[in-house]
């Protein structure tokens, strides 16, 4: 597919990878950044031929976001959602570059599954992540070096951790070896649901990826004690990254009344959602990630006891968060999206997305932050509607998303 030159015009764009924060010219062509005009700045050559001017006056234009957590239910699962509308929510979210837990039927194991999954990605980059043991059942590890080969971006467990230490340790050596990463759920079983159940799990896995020199990252971080655990470490330093979500810096167990506030962990204590806010400020947490995960309207709307773990993000992490961290004053604009973008891509090992850099891929979401508007579950692209966050009146509607050069969402 022939892939326009493009001209992203009159909007502000931010980058800290490239210390960008300026109003001006973004030139897209063949798929790559190839120029950036603003004052004072003229970086990369404008492209030949025909260019499609796209004004945002007053918009931001950022990195295409990137989400280091999502489940797309596909295969198996595909009343929840599929890859079409998986991948169709993200653009409408922003984001161009996802990570698919294996957690589906069946699950994510094989480099085979890998790469069904890997060609089956509609419009953005959606990469698959291969489950740490065969089935998810915690004790045959899965072939590392097989998986990454075939286009997985990290192994994890997530639904669960791996209880057996050797076996973790088994795997998180042969994922050190084959260099990529551990996406780790935190939970053990014996106190499932508590933060403290949270932070041994944390604490056990920092210290076995300390010895065998496993990549770690920490999944959907929600209590003050792993937080206080992980920055602990980083001074220490253990080479560990850790993400949180949304709804862990905006509500409260207090909300936990009804089965779209019902999720894995579950919502803290108001002292824990004061932590993630601090561990966003203070470089403890490094990535917020969506953990999106639809349900159906009858796995959710049957009483917060019986309802299924799990609500949706795509489409709401980013105005969520711009309203919640940076309007409410509690980080300024670089900050989220060096959380939302740069930081996931690095945690992957992606130099060339996560920045407007010339050279880079042409992912880009354009956010207006000027007008608000509020949350309406039944306009989202995703199949599920199982959101904490519905109705909330929010700033940083997506306006376009570009993948690669190529338009993936516009807003009309």
């Amino acid at each position: 597919m022939n892939k326009p030159n493009l001209c992203i015009a009159l909007g502000r764009m931010v980058d800290p990878a490239l210390g960008l924060d300026a109003v001006g010219e973004l030139y897209l062509a063949e798929g790559r950044v190839c120029a950036v005009r603003a004052e004072g700045l003229s970086l990369g050559a404008l492209p030949e031929g025909a260019v499609e001017r796209i004004e945002v006056p007053g918009a931001l234009v950022l990195p295409g976001l990137i989400d280091l957590h999502v489940h797309f239910r596909d295969p198996g699962l595909t009343y929840k959602e599929d890859m079409e509308s998986g991948c169709a929510a993200a653009a409408a979210g922003g984001f161009t570059t996802v990570c698919m837990m294996p957690n589906v039927k069946p699950v994510t194991d094989t480099a085979e599954a890998v790469a069904a999954l890997r060609r089956r990605a509609s419009g953005i980059n959606a990469l698959p992540v291969g489950a740490i043991t065969m089935g998810q059942k915690g004790t045959a590890c899965t072939n590392a070096a097989a998986l990454k080969a075939a286009g997985a971006c990290a192994l994890s467990e997530d639904g669960r951790s791996v209880a057996d230490a050797s076996v973790m340790r088994t795997a998180m050596a042969a994922a050190a070896e084959a260099g990529i990463p551990i996406f780790d759920h935190t939970e053990e079983d014996t106190l499932a649901g508590t933060a403290a159940g949270e932070a041994c799990m944390a604490a056990r896995d920092l210290i076995l990826a300390r010895e065998t020199g496993a990549a770690l990252h920490l999944c959907h971080i929600s209590a003050k004690l792993s937080l206080d655990m992980i920055r602990a470490a980083k001074a220490a330093g253990y080479e560990v990254t850790a993400e949180t979500a949304p709804h862990y810096f905006v509500f409260d167990q207090t909300r936990a009344t009804e089965g779209n506030f019902k999720m894995n962990p579950p919502l803290r204590t108001a002292e824990d959602v004061l932590s993630v806010i601090e561990a966003l400020q203070d470089g403890t947490l490094d990535a917020i990630a969506t953990d999106h995960a639809p349900h159906s309207a009858e796995e959710k709307e049957c009483g917060y006891a019986k309802a299924l773990n799990g609500v949706i993000g795509l489409e709401t992490a980013f105005p969520v968060s711009y309203t919640a961290l940076v309007r409410a004053g509690h980080i300024p604009l670089s900050r989220l999206v060096a959380l939302m973008s740069a930081n996931p891509a690095a945690i992957l090992g992606d130099p060339l997305r996560g920045t407007l850099s010339v050279g880079a891929h042409a992912d880009v979401a354009v956010f207006d932050v000027a007008h608000p508007y509020h949350i309406a579950p039944a306009s989202f692209r995703s199949k599920g509607r199982n959101t904490p966050f519905a109705g909330m009146e929010v700033y940083g509607k997506t306006r376009l998303t570009i993948a690669e050069g190529q338009i993936v969402y516009q807003d009309t």
